[in-house]
């Protein structure tokens, strides 16, 4: 029999990676991993102001290396047997475009305007469309917001193009609609950019549009108008109809297909944010969290309908009907941050290396470099071992992980992080401990909320770098949650899980489930609770909720 192989791609926050992989039995063959250009450069960015965007471009050359060098890499003749591509990206990620669907930064005269990029899932510059969804849809005949968990983001799309066209008036005139960037990598590479045809995700419109059929797909024009006139016909200009990842979009069209040295018999996928096809890639089943923990986490459950039934689920990011494996209402919950909580405290403790050290003459600059770069490497591993070595009855600093805003339970982007509990011999390795255990509180509060909306956890998945790479993290996670945590044995989760779609659109299955079980790799790791700890996190937990009521209220 003729092998056959599939191509998974995998947007996340800094870079884009490919595996391609045997569908007879998930072997991966090869893999790639290229971080956008302009992006590291820290372009059209600005921390500061939360306003984080990426250029189309860096989308579009990252994927033709990530493509070709895994094919290079995965042998002669693999690619004239590659039968499927799928994508998923970060999310909500969208870019406002043309008629043509083109996303404005591509036009000349919009290339270097950050309002015509991709506005990355992290951007909080929406903050005040958010609370005004929030407002309107509280007071409007109809909950736009009800299966979104009862409460807007400003991580999330409509708040996001509302605050850029508010913001230019340029960008505003020329712009006739806009996409998701797990729907626009889809169309391009099939040659269907139009943004009226283009197959768009169950995934981003159930979680983060709005959209829902028991009222006709997306919120009125009348709802959309009232928040304000700047959205006058956008809903006819965008979609009613929505797709799950077992759809193929199209096939590779003559000028994709050169590029990516592939066949124009590939079949392409409807695309899906990272976390929920990461769960698929983790083997998620029914009363199964898989946690996809890194920059931030996302944590996706799928649930049987009849379990679900009318039941709304207060304070998380959706359920939606096929958004992670069709056939089944998909959950999603997640933390603002959590391995990004960590890089800030490194830079926080770096700040005299990149600003003192920097500027030294006491040796030359390749000495110096050097230097910097082995201490900033060094940082959080260094942290990590001193952190293990404080009990957890003598760590007395207690932190709210909520220094890029709350995700879940009850999405806040205005809330705040904290530290309490500092004392003069307070160390770094003291400091870093309680914002581990800050992030793993954030998490145990997400497993509650599942628990008090009758949502039943019977096992945890993890899964990303800080799953594969911090014992030390691992290990406060399982010992606050109280629960085991099976660590995915794929490396690249999110991307394997594309490939299993890929391999479903492409015709090797017929249902993911299959796919799933013939693709599937097990696990490579347990961390089981240490008891001791369990009982001593339970009343650090409490201080922790208090302290994150009164930074919320207060603060």
């Amino acid at each position: 029999m003729k092998k056959q192989y599939v191509i998974g791609l995998d947007y996340g926050s800094d870079s884009a990676r490919s595996v391609v992989v045997d569908v007879a039995n998930g072997n991966e063959l090869a893999s790639s991993v290229k971080y956008y250009p302009r992006w590291m450069e820290g372009k059209y960015c600005a921390p500061e102001k939360d306003l984080y965007r990426q250029h189309p471009l860096d989308y579009v050359e990252v994927m033709e290396y990530v493509v070709n060098d895994a094919l290079k890499k995965a042998g002669e003749g693999v690619a004239d047997n590659v039968i499927g591509i799928s994508f998923d990206t970060t999310g909500s990620t969208p870019v406002l475009v043309n008629k043509e669907g083109t996303p404005l930064a591509l036009l000349p005269e919009f290339a270097e305007n950050p309002n015509a990029m991709f506005v990355l899932w992290k951007d909080h510059t929406a903050v005040k469309e958010a609370a005004e969804i929030n407002q309107l849809a509280a007071r409007w005949s109809e909950d736009y917001t009800k299966f979104e968990g009862g409460i807007y983001s400003s991580e999330w799309v409509w708040a996001k193009i509302l605050h850029v066209l508010r913001s230019d008036e340029t960008v505003r005139k020329a712009s006739f609609s806009w996409v998701e960037h797990c729907d626009w990598l889809p169309g391009l590479i099939t040659g269907n950019q139009n943004p009226l045809e283009i197959l768009r995700s169950r995934c981003a419109a159930g979680h983060k549009a709005m959209w829902h059929p028991g009222w006709g797909g997306l919120p009125s024009q009348e709802f959309l108008s009232e928040l304000d006139p700047v959205l006058d016909g956008y809903r006819e200009r965008l979609y009613k109809d929505t797709y799950p990842s077992d759809v193929a979009v199209g096939n590779l069209s003559k000028e994709w297909a050169k590029r990516l040295g592939l066949t124009t018999n590939v079949k392409v996928g409807v695309g899906a944010f990272d976390c929920h096809m990461g769960a698929v890639g983790g083997e998620v089943t029914p009363n199964v969290l898989v946690r996809a923990i890194g920059t931030s986490t996302c944590d996706i459950m799928i649930e049987e309908y009849d379990k679900i039934g009318d039941k709304l689920i207060a304070g998380i990011c959706g359920q939606v009907d096929g958004s992670v494996v069709p056939g089944y209402v998909g959950l999603e919950a997640g933390q603002s941050a959590f391995g990004d909580l960590y890089a800030w405290f490194k830079h926080v403790l770096a700040w005299p290396i990149e600003n003192i050290l920097a500027k030294t003459t006491l040796v030359n600059d390749k000495i110096k470099t050097k230097l910097m770069q082995e201490t900033m490497d060094a940082i959080i591993v260094e942290l990590s071992n001193e952190a293990m070595k404080i009990p957890v009855e003598e760590s007395t600093i207690v932190a709210v992980d909520w220094m890029n805003g709350r995700r879940t339970p009850d999405a806040s982007q205005e809330v705040t992080g904290s530290i309490a509990g500092l004392k003069l011999g307070s160390s770094a390795p003291g400091i870093f401990r309680a914002l581990v255990e800050a992030t793993a509180f954030g998490s145990k509060a997400i497993v509650n909320r599942f628990a008090s909306e009758g949502v039943e956890i019977k096992e945890i998945i993890a899964l990303g770098g800080v799953a594969k790479k911090s014992p030390f993290v691992m290990q406060i996670l399982a010992d606050v949650l109280g629960m085991s945590l099976k660590v995915a044995a794929t490396d690249q989760t999110c991307a394997f899980g594309a490939a299993m779609f890929a391999a479903v659109v492409g015709g090797a299955y017929d249902r993911v489930e299959d796919a799933q079980k013939a693709m599937g790799k097990g696990f490579e790791k347990v961390y089981q609770p240490n008891a001791k700890n369990v009982e001593v996190y339970g009343t650090i937990y409490d201080k922790y909720l208090k302290l994150g009521a009164f930074t919320e209220s207060e603060l």
